[in-house]
């Protein structure tokens, strides 16, 4: 085969004449079916027969199984006699479940080990429907002769990725699969379908509420050397913090590629961005974070020529949620780059593991932030940074509210602090306990109940008022004081 092109576009060709179709040149063969078969001859996926790994089904009591299976239940009834079968994927490309009233196909799916329990993702088994779908993260419709693996030819797919509707992460896939002599025409709409109603039953089951949606287009933003990300943001933090910082600033100033790790809102991009200020002070700053599947085309050009120019490093956040080719992309434009200079370019992820290998390959050094609730003693100097941001001037914190906000767990990290921080700020210019919600006054949750956790935080914002005695803050509450001293024991209730 040509130098570059895969082997199966030989076959491919092959196929074609047999049919009686003219030849395929690789120029011909769409680009992204070409850059699977580049990819899955690169695993080495043998071109003949699909190698079973079989995994096992752990994850058949997440909340994506649950209304995917609903969803498919409910198609299957409308589909009982016609040749398709209906599946469910993890993240992973893990089979979880399979339905069909055709016996033979499903005998069929048998032999190519397209069964629950088994893994077919692009890298166990090469180009197919789901597996590519999950590589790049859209809906994909791989027809007979397009499979890498011959013994999958019989056979067309389609599938669409399922995100959670909540936070974007990749839960799994919709695929359907039929012969490959029968009708695909509406195959991927009726899989668009499945997926879109997937993803509104986990959202009505979630919330009951659609979430907001962000503002489209928003892709990127380029920070000048006095608006960094978190612009302004306090240096004299916890010595977890600035062990972080100068973590990735020994990375960046060796010419290394760096990862900061952790939980979303932990600080991760502006960890680096500090460092990249230390270490590059004369330059910009563009902060990219990863788009819906949507918008990765515009989000690709809108930026990326800028990667490798002098005086520019690059930060992109999220890179767990790009899709495959993109990750590919952005490996060889920083392998281009740095061909002539070394490129500033760091990256975030909440695991490493998670990182498309294209990316991970080229990290030097990896940092963990550490999450916010261990880092208590970063919470009021950062509370009073940006009750300062909101209000123009300086915000007192009562000694009740430092001891909230101290004790919260922060789940959703230095962004929550800055939300709930920012809702207070904005209404007085002392933050207070009335200026807190229950989740925050109720302190550490791990070991309370919902019913227990807003009750304390009620007990706190009333023992927080101002001039307030037991006896008052017992007749607010509706209790006794004697009842009252025994919950301020029992929730462990500093005053």
């Amino acid at each position: 085969m040509t130098a570059g092109v895969p082997e199966r576009v030989g076959l491919h060709r092959a196929q074609r004449r047999e049919s009686g179709d003219v030849a395929v040149t690789a120029e011909a063969v769409p680009r992204r079916l070409l850059a699977s078969w580049q990819r899955s001859e690169e695993y080495g996926i043998s071109l003949d027969a699909v190698e079973p790994v079989f995994t096992g089904t752990d994850d058949l009591g997440s909340l994506f199984f649950e209304c995917g299976n609903e969803v498919l239940a409910d198609l299957h009834r409308t589909l009982a006699n016609e040749p398709v079968s209906m599946m469910l994927t993890d993240a992973e490309g893990v089979v979880l479940s399979r339905l069909s009233g055709d016996r033979s196909l499903l005998e069929a799916l048998d032999d190519v080990h397209l069964a629950p329990g088994f893994a077919y993702s692009e890298r166990e088994v090469g180009t197919n429907g789901l597996g590519l779908a999950l590589a790049d993260r859209v809906p994909t419709l791989v027809r007979a002769e397009q499979h890498y693996s011959m013994s999958l030819c019989s056979f067309t797919c389609a599938a669409v990725p399922v995100l959670d509707p909540q936070t974007g992460r990749l839960e799994g896939s919709v695929n359907l699969t039929t012969w490959s002599r029968s009708s695909s025409d509406l195959l991927l709409a009726l899989a668009r379908s499945a997926a879109s109603n997937t993803s509104a039953l986990m959202l009505a089951r979630t919330s009951g509420r659609p979430r907001r949606q962000p503002p489209r287009g928003q892709v990127f933003r380029v920070e000048v050397p006095r608006l960094e990300p978190g612009s302004g943001t306090l240096h004299d933090l916890s010595t977890q913090w600035n062990d972080v910082v100068a973590a990735a600033e020994r990375g960046m100033a060796s010419g290394g590629i760096v990862a900061a790790v952790g939980e979303l809102g932990s600080g991760r991009a502006t960890s680096l961005a500090q460092a990249a200020r230390h270490v590059h002070p004369r330059d910009r700053i563009l902060s990219a974070t990863a788009p819906a599947p949507t918008d990765v085309q515009t989000w690709l050009g809108l930026w990326t020529p800028e990667l490798g120019k002098s005086h520019t490093a690059v930060i992109v956040r999220n890179v767990d949620m790009l899709p495959t080719w993109v990750a590919e992309r952005l490996r060889a434009l920083v392998l281009r780059g740095s061909t002539e200079a070394a490129v500033p370019f760091a990256v975030t992820a909440e695991r490493f593991a998670d990182i498309p290998p294209a990316l991970a390959e080229l990290v030097d050094t990896v940092v963990d932030v550490p999450p916010l609730r261990d880092r208590c003693d970063d919470v009021l100097p950062l509370a009073l940074h940006v009750a300062r941001r909101v209000r123009g001037r300086d915000v007192d914190v009562t000694p009740a509210a430092a001891r909230a906000l101290r004790n919260h767990d922060w789940p959703g990290n230095v962004d929550e602090l800055t939300r709930v921080v920012t809702h207070a700020a904005g209404r007085a210019d002392v933050i207070d306990v009335g200026g807190l919600p229950p989740e925050v006054l109720a302190g550490s949750t791990r070991h309370l109940s919902r019913i227990e956790a807003f009750e304390r935080g009620e007990i706190i914002r009333v023992l927080g008022l101002q001039d307030s005695t037991m006896a008052d803050a017992a007749r607010e509450l509706g209790m006794s004081r004697a009842t009252l001293y025994r919950k301020i024991a029992q929730y462990d209730i500093h005053q």
